[in-house]
C-alpha cells in the first residue's frame, strides 16, 4: 500500500469516526449541562452537572427497568446459546433425511420481522397466560434469535478441521463429549460474539415489551425510556442522561468483550 493510499484510508476512517462520535459527544455534553442551560441543539455546558444522572435514575425508576432488561437479556442469551449449540452441531456434523430442508426452514426466522407476527403472538401468549410476564419477552425473543444463532454455530462447527473430530472419534469420544469437551471450548470467540449480538438485540427490543407488558415493574429499559421521554419532553438534560443510562450496559459489555468480539468476527465463524 502506497503512502497516498494509506493517507486516504486514514482520512476516510477519521471522517466516519467523527460522524459516529460527534452525536455521542453531543448527548454526553447535554447530559452534563445544567437544566437552566439545556436546549434541543448542541450546547457545551458552562459547568458540569452530574446531578442529571441521579435525577433521571430516581424519577425514571431505571433501577427496576434495568433489572428487568438484564433478566430478560441474560435469559434469552443463555437459552439461545444452548439451543444454537445443539442445533448447529446437528446441522454441521450429522447426516439425516431432510437436514438441509430443515436448516433452510430455520433460516426463515431471519427474514420475518416482528411486526408481521406480533399481533397473533400476543393472542397466543394471552391464551396461554403468559402476557404481562417475563416469559412473554424471553420465549419470543429466544425464538427470534435462534435462527441467527443456529446459522452462526453451524458454520463455525463446519469450519473445525476434520482431523480434530476424527482424532476425538478414534479416542472413543461420544457425540456429547465431542461437543461439550472439544468443540464448545474451541468456539469461545464465536460463541461470545453471538452472545454479544443477541444481548444487544434483546436489550434494544421495544415492540414486544410495548405489546406484551402492562405492569410497570416489568418494563424493560427501552420501554421505560420511552415513557420517561413522554413525561419530560422539554427537559433535554434529563433525557440525555436517561439515554446514557440505558445505553451504558451494552457499551460496557462491548468494551469488556471487545477482544473476543473481534476475534470471533475474524476467526471464520461465519465461514460457509
Amino acid at each position: 500500500m502506497s503512502t497516498r493510499e494509506r493517507a486516504l484510508n486514514y482520512v476516510v476512517l477519521t471522517l466516519f469516526a467523527a460522524l459516529a462520535l460527534v452525536p455521542l459527544i453531543g448527548v454526553a455534553a447535554s447530559a452534563l449541562t445544567p437544566a437552566a442551560q439545556a436546549s434541543p441543539s448542541f450546547t457545551w455546558p458552562h459547568r458540569l452537572d452530574l446531578g442529571n444522572f441521579s435525577t433521571a435514575w430516581h424519577q425514571g425508576h431505571f433501577a427496576t427497568y434495568l433489572g428487568s432488561s438484564v433478566l430478560v437479556a441474560v435469559s434469552v442469551v443463555a437459552l439461545t446459546a444452548v439451543l444454537a449449540i445443539l442445533a448447529g452441531f446437528s446441522f454441521a456434523l450429522f447426516d439425516y433425511p431432510g437436514r438441509s430442508l430443515l436448516f433452510y426452514v430455520t433460516l426463515i426466522g431471519l427474514m420475518v420481522p416482528p411486526e408481521a407476527f406480533v399481533i397473533p403472538l400476543y393472542f397466543n401468549l394471552r391464551d396461554a397466560g403468559f402476557t404481562d410476564s417475563y416469559w412473554a419477552l424471553i420465549l419470543p425473543q429466544t425464538a427470534q434469535s435462534l435462527a441467527f444463532g443456529v446459522f452462526w454455530m453451524r458454520n463455525f462447527f463446519r469450519s473445525v478441521p476434520v482431523s480434530i473430530i476424527e482424532a476425538a472419534r478414534l479416542d472413543g469420544a461420544s457425540d456429547w463429549r465431542l461437543l461439550w469437551r472439544i468443540l464448545v471450548p474451541t468456539s469461545r470467540p464465536a460463541l461470545l460474539t453471538m452472545a454479544m449480538l443477541v444481548f444487544m438485540w434483546t436489550w434494544n427490543e421495544f415492540l414486544l415489551p410495548l405489546v406484551m407488558i402492562t405492569d410497570e415493574n416489568k418494563r424493560t429499559a427501552p420501554l421505560g425510556l420511552a415513557f420517561f421521554q413522554s413525561e419530560h419532553t422539554t427537559q433535554y438534560s434529563l433525557l440525555a442522561a436517561a439515554s446514557i443510562i440505558v445505553a451504558l450496559p451494552v457499551v460496557a459489555l462491548y468494551l469488556f468483550l471487545q477482544r473476543h468480539f473481534i476475534s470471533g468476527m475474524l476467526s471464520g465463524a461465519v465461514k460457509a
